[in-house]
């Protein structure tokens, strides 16, 4: 855990921007800083691990998460495309870890992702956004940045909103006859702004963790 209280991806406290200026620099990414999509993972494996609210790496996680929300209540994604991405992230490591959905905060994270989703049930989001993001989650329909809105929506508490039964109905009719989901777009994130990345499985093991989620909340197990 890094001093900020979130986490990056290898190790802690590796911000120096000066190290980017090294002529071997790899994409100027030197530097591995927190992020808010990681340190939600890591509250939602503190909560699996039932480490209460109250410890003080969880503390300290909370405040950096809570700190780094945008003006419009999402969070970034550096790891994966993009905003839906880390609203789903942060979302869920907070209500896990005890964050009751009631809170404002969660609601407008919420609200912002009903709001973008598309008149098919779907949510998809451009990697353009990193460039521009007053494009923010827009962009073609995708099983996996569906996937990812609907666990977001289901952690804040909307498992039996309209625009979780629409998104799941989107999932079912657009599987494919072998089981699998179609998705061309790339909605893995390498470096920001310079390279992302197609991870092959992504839509098909996204869209079964929802609907699996989905079917766990409604059946109530």
């Amino acid at each position: 855990q890094a001093k900020d209280g979130g986490w990056g991806a290898f190790y802690p406290n590796n911000t120096r921007e000066i190290y980017t200026q090294v002529p071997f620099a790899d994409h100027n990414a030197m530097i591995d800083p927190s992020t808010v999509d990681l340190t939600g993972r890591m509250l939602e494996m503190f909560a699996s691990l039932n480490i209460s609210r109250n410890h003080t790496a969880v503390k300290a996680a909370l405040k950096h998460v809570w700190r780094n929300q945008e003006r419009d209540f999402t969070w970034f994604g550096r790891w994966g495309v993009n905003y839906i991405y880390g609203t789903w992230q942060c979302l869920v490591g907070l209500t896990d870890i005890g964050v009751p959905t009631h809170d404002a905060r969660v609601i407008k994270a919420a609200q912002w992702l009903r709001d973008c989703q598309q008149e098919n049930g779907g949510w998809g989001e451009t990697i353009a956004t990193y460039d521009d993001p007053t494009l923010k989650g827009t962009g073609e329909t995708t099983p996996s940045q569906t996937a990812w809105a609907l666990m977001g929506l289901m952690a804040a508490g909307e498992v039996d909103s309209p625009a979780v039964a629409r998104g799941i109905r989107f999932l079912l009719d657009h599987q494919e006859e072998d089981g699998t989901w179609e998705e061309s777009q790339f909605t893995g994130t390498g470096f920001p702004r310079v390279f992302y990345l197609k991870y092959h499985y992504y839509r098909n093991y996204f869209p079964l963790m929802a609907l699996a989620r989905y079917r766990r909340l409604v059946q109530g197990t």
